[in-house]
């Protein structure tokens, strides 16, 4: 798996990113400052030790990086780790990006976290968007990559405002 990962991630030019899952990654917040992981969480603001420890994260990745290397080294099939992305912005503009999705509403107008980093809910959301919601999670990320079964991943890009996947 890892070297699957590894050639879709790091073979041209964008950044590559994990959004990882604190509720899926084991001690994620100290694995992050362990391996001096460029990262951010996507919460704003002062988290409570608690919520900090379930919350997603956004880590930059790189082919020698420590942190890569101990997250492509993990397990992760079936787990629901979180995706991988790939875009040109820095992690500061793909954080302020993803943060627009955190929270969706319902049809009353309440508000829910929308989990869109568990690779369970991307695969099943990105094929029933319209190309106006394709659009928005799209624009600066050229490509997702989520878990669909153990073994295997799905990549997902757009190109002119349809989806595309390519089993990887």
């Amino acid at each position: 798996m890892r070297e699957k990962l590894e050639k879709y991630l790091f073979e041209e030019s964008p950044k590559s990113y994990a959004v990882l899952d604190g509720a899926s990654v084991e001690d994620l917040p100290f694995r992050v400052y362990e391996k001096r992981a460029r990262a951010v969480c996507l919460y704003r603001g002062e988290i409570a030790p608690d919520i900090a420890e379930v919350a997603p994260y956004l880590i930059e990745l790189s082919p020698s990086d420590a942190f890569t290397d101990w997250l492509l080294d993990q397990e992760m099939e079936g787990k629901h780790f979180g995706i991988f992305t790939r875009s040109r912005h820095s992690l500061t503009e793909v954080r302020k990006h993803f943060r627009k999705f955190l929270t969706v509403y319902d049809d009353h107008g309440n508000p829910m976290l929308f989990r869109f980093y568990d690779p369970r809910v991307l695969t099943k959301f990105l094929p029933t968007c319209d190309r106006t919601n394709l659009n928005a999670l799209f624009a600066g990320v050229s490509s997702y990559f989520a878990e669909i079964n153990e073994s295997k991943f799905m990549r997902f890009e757009v190109e002119n405002g349809k989806l595309n996947t390519t089993e990887v």
